[in-house]
């Protein structure tokens, strides 16, 4: 017992080692294992105390089911957002509901232990970090709450319904950040869950409060009056509805003389204000959709600007960067995915023997990935950016130095001054929004540390399928590429005469279903002066 103690110990420490456990579904399958261990140990308590701790025996048999089932495919589980989410709440939240009921009695040590382990469990930023990336995924993907609380979601294969528990601690981290909107949906769904009879400690009162109160706050009053109406009828005596029944009254009222006061100005203009409101709306349709809406509906596969004559353009070949004596035997097979930029991908271009080494040795290095802050240049975390990374160089493994030699040979470039090989793993709802990859002429210090001047190049291998969502698009151009296991693409970031590519601004969406690993190389101009001379003309 005693060892295995100390094994589930030092698996904690380990897991501390990296915390934002929600950015990186590759390292939250090893949360799925301390669960497991967690319900061993339990179970091993009850079995001593049976007759006295029947619930805790409960929530045991609920869990060790669970977490049979999560561990034959951790991954494969996790890329489920929901089950990423629910298990953040659990060993956040629920376990800790756990320690209380079986406080009373820590004599065969598994409170004091648990106690001990709890500082080394997800944290509230994980739990909230899982419940915005569901939020995230409901907009971009454009998702009904019920769709997601029933787990209808595409690719699924462990489906997980959400509980009205979970309904309602995601509209409450929703409302703790004044996001109204999404609070509205998630207690309306927490309510309509309790309509159907579903068993569950949360009240109906409660639930009505928070959403009575989002619902005031987007400005429908009538609405909030109705529901605080309905809470009064289930609880007469509750303080808050009482006084918000009056506010809302006096304020519906105001607001209805203020209506009345305005509506005979206003039918005089109604002539003027129905021709502005036409010259509004031809404004509108002749303006550019916004970056976030083409990037979230590139993301749903809509707005591709695949036409017939781009389609035309594209072709696939096999290809031996003229005559490379490496590759005349063995061309790789390459396709257009894009004229301009010109994207091209390579298929099989890394093994499945290959893809398990770099994550091998990424995952224990895998941390939270930064972005470098335009202004000061410091490296910090942004919420636009939810994946954890690892850098690998050729001279630690063979496999990497074999995946950077075919990279010089597929594209020419030089890689001795090219950075060392990133591997990522995105989390829950991962995704890197629209960026750029190379220094820009406001940036004059970008890559000033490396001294291999700007990126001239980037290079992305898909270590993973996903089953739904985590394509890379570039809203600029209204181009989408899917991420496909074994394939990489390539673009160059700058013209030829060293000017950069403003179309080659790119994105991650975020991954609905499944787990996305990739890598990437960044090339850098030095040692490029010979393999890509430099193009008189700025655009070429």
């Amino acid at each position: 017992m005693a060892l295995s103690w100390f094994l589930l110990s030092f698996l904690f420490r380990s897991l501390c080692a990296n915390n934002d456990f929600f950015t990186s579904i590759g390292q939250m399958t090893d949360l799925l294992y301390t669960e497991k261990n967690l319900v061993k140990s339990l179970k091993e308590y009850i079995r001593q105390e049976e007759n006295r701790l029947e619930q805790v025996k409960e929530w045991a048999d609920k869990l060790d089911s669970l977490t049979n089932t999560a561990t034959q495919d951790p991954e494969g589980f996790l890329g489920h957002p929901v089950n990423a989410f629910k298990l953040m709440k659990r060993l956040n939240s629920e376990w800790a509901d756990l320690e209380s009921l079986v406080l009373k009695d820590t004599t065969n040590g598994f409170i004091s232990n648990l106690t001990v382990q709890r500082q080394f469990f997800p944290t509230d930023e994980d739990q909230t970090g899982a419940a915005k990336a569901l939020l995230r995924l409901q907009d971009t993907y454009q998702l009904s709450a019920n769709t997601i609380s029933n787990g209808d979601l595409p690719g699924v294969v462990h489906k997980s319904r959400m509980t009205v528990a979970d309904c309602y601690e995601l509209g409450k981290i929703a409302y703790s950040e004044a996001d109204y909107y999404h609070t509205e949906l998630w207690m309306a769904q927490a309510l309509t869950q309790l309509d159907e009879g579903e068993e569950t400690t949360i009240d109906k009162v409660t639930v009505l409060d928070y959403l009575s109160y989002a619902i005031y706050k987007q400005g429908e009053l009538e609405r909030a009056l109705e529901l605080t109406k309905s809470m009064l009828k289930l609880d007469p005596d509750h303080h808050r509805a009482n006084g918000n029944l009056k506010y809302f009254e006096f304020q519906l009222e105001k607001q209805r003389k203020a209506e009345a006061e305005k509506k005979e100005v206003e039918d005089k203009k109604i002539e003027k204000k129905v021709l502005d409101k036409r010259d509004t709306e031809r404004k509108r349709s002749k303006e550019p959709l916004p970056e976030r809406k083409k990037y979230e509906m590139l993301c749903r596969g809509e707005g591709v600007k695949l036409t017939p004559r781009r389609q035309s353009r594209l072709f696939c070949r096999y290809y031996d960067n003229n005559h490379n004596p490496l590759l005349l035997l063995a061309p790789v097979k390459q396709e257009d995915e894009w004229d301009r930029p010109r994207i091209v991908r390579y298929h099989d271009i890394i093994s499945d023997s290959e893809i398990e080494t770099v994550k091998e040795i990424a995952k224990p290095r895998l941390r939270r990935a930064t972005i470098s802050n335009p202004i000061t240049g410091v490296l910090e975390t942004a919420p636009y950016r939810i994946s954890k990374s690892a850098w690998l160089s050729g001279y630690e493994h063979s496999t990497i130095e074999r995946i950077n030699q075919r990279i010089e040979d597929v594209t020419g470039l030089e890689m001795d001054t090219a950075e060392e090989l990133q591997v990522a793993n995105y989390g829950v709802g991962g995704q890197y929004e629209p960026h750029f990859d190379f220094g820009r002429k406001d940036e004059p210090d970008a890559f000033k540390e490396l001294g291999t001047g700007n990126r001239i190049a980037t290079w992305l291998f898909y270590m993973s399928d996903v089953s739904a969502g985590g394509a890379t698009v570039f809203p600029d151009v209204g181009a989408a590429v899917w991420p496909k296991k074994g394939t990489a693409v390539f673009w160059y970031n700058l013209f030829a005469s060293g000017e950069g590519d403003y179309s080659t601004r790119h994105a991650a969406c975020p991954v609905l279903v499944g787990n996305k690993w990739v890598s990437n190389k960044w090339i850098h101009e030095r040692g490029q002066e010979f393999r890509r001379p430099c193009a008189v003309s700025e655009m070429e």
